[in-house]
């Protein structure tokens, strides 16, 4: 039985470090989809004036939802172009890399959305639109990092950039009194907006035209 397990599992490793270069290639698309989506809901936030801890957690929420159906929509189609099985071992494998951060922040969410009330206001704005959006930044870095174990080394590099500079600022955001209510845009604006942009252009410009992994 160990032996089966062993096998199965080198098995996957293999054939994750083979399909590296073709999960970098759909992953372009993926980072420029999402990365427009987080500008542009950050940019909307602001215009909206959506600033209260539940208008906050709530909107960010759908935002992440849309995010995430678009993700699987763009990978699903690139797996119908390349003739790959959509939800094969490897892409499991991931899945499961990612599921714990990913779900520490959801966790994260609903304990700030439902502790909101029972603070005060200033506490409570504070918690849902500084401090949180850094939580997930920070736990977003680290589900990147893992998910991109069998990856290109850029894609672990990424996930670092997300968790060094979250916890940079989860220093600088420690010493202000008075945090302003549109951090949490901005933040999430920068880090799902921009990094993301920047990345997914990066990607497509970089990759290999016509390497078939």
């Amino acid at each position: 039985m160990e032996s089966n397990w062993a096998a199965d599992h080198l098995q996957v490793i293999r054939t994750l470090m083979e399909r590296s270069s073709v999960y970098r290639r759909a992953l372009a698309p993926v980072m420029i989809y999402n990365g427009c989506l987080g500008l542009a809901a950050a940019g909307l936030g602001l215009l909206l004036s959506v600033f209260s801890p539940q208008g906050f957690i709530s909107f960010w929420a759908g935002v992440a939802l849309l995010g995430l159906i678009g993700s699987l929509l763009l990978i699903r189609r690139q797996s119908m172009r390349d003739k790959e099985p959509f939800w094969s071992p490897p892409t499991r494998r991931v899945t499961q890399a990612l599921l714990p951060p990913i779900a520490a922040g959801f966790i994260l969410s609903v304990v700030v959305m439902l502790g909101a009330e029972g603070n005060l206001q200033s506490t409570a704005q504070s918690l849902a639109t500084l401090w949180l959006p850094l939580s997930w930044v920070v736990l977003y870095g680290c589900a990147f990092h893992a998910a991109g174990f069998f990856m290109p080394r850029g894609m672990r590099l990424f996930g670092w950039s997300f968790i060094a500079a979250g916890c940079a600022l989860f220093w600088v955001a420690s010493r202000e009194t008075a945090p302003r209510p549109e951090s949490g845009h901005i933040i999430m604006g920068v880090f799902f907006g921009v990094l993301h942009l920047a990345y997914g252009v990066y990607l497509y410009f970089t990759e290999p035209r016509g390497d078939q992994a």
